[in-house]
């Protein structure tokens, strides 16, 4: 199973989240990306394509810091990556840390947020064995949401990167039987 190692860690050297809890930086700034910048990079661990794919994910979901945006189920997405708070009381057990905490870091603090995203992918992905179909399960249970999603990730790591093409996208974006 991936671990919350980096998580746990920046918790334990602290007791306190990483970056930015309590800052009003402004949704956008450029203060802001340089934040979810780093928190990026350090969350990726020197892997150039991990580092994409957060940015990929990142660019997708569009959350800010401090953002709570409810969805139509009634939950609500937090942060730069928009963990959806489902997540909240798997993440507290992992950390050994309060859901409430956990919440609040994963709405405010950027790099809190971001490691969860990596680690909700990571675990898509060992699960999976599939790049794309672990892009999907980081959004969605539901294979024509998951393909939906995979493919408009594709399209933000196009814009972003220049990669993958059009083609890449139709043929790894199409639901696959498991």
């Amino acid at each position: 199973m991936v671990r919350l190692s980096l998580i746990v860690a920046s918790l334990v050297v602290t007791n306190l989240p990483t970056s930015s809890l309590a800052w009003n930086v402004g949704h956008g700034t450029a203060v802001e990306e340089r934040i979810i910048a780093r928190c990026i990079r350090r969350a990726a661990q020197g892997k150039p394509w991990l580092e994409k794919t957060l940015w990929g994910l990142r660019d997708q979901e569009g959350g800010s810091i401090g953002s709570e945006v409810r969805n139509r189920d009634g939950s609500h997405d937090l942060g730069p990556m928009q963990i959806n708070d489902q997540w909240v009381l798997r993440i507290a057990g992992l950390t050994d840390r309060p859901p409430a905490h956990v919440r609040m870091w994963l709405r405010d603090d950027a790099c809190f947020n971001i490691e969860a995203a990596r680690w909700l992918f990571l675990t898509g992905f060992a699960a999976t064995s599939d790049y794309w179909t672990a892009i999907g399960v980081y959004h969605s249970p539901t294979p024509w949401r998951r393909a939906r999603y995979a493919a408009a990730v594709a399209v933000r790591l196009d814009r972003r990167f220049h990669r993958p093409t059009p083609e890449v996208v139709r043929r790894y974006a199409m639901p696959r039987e498991r």
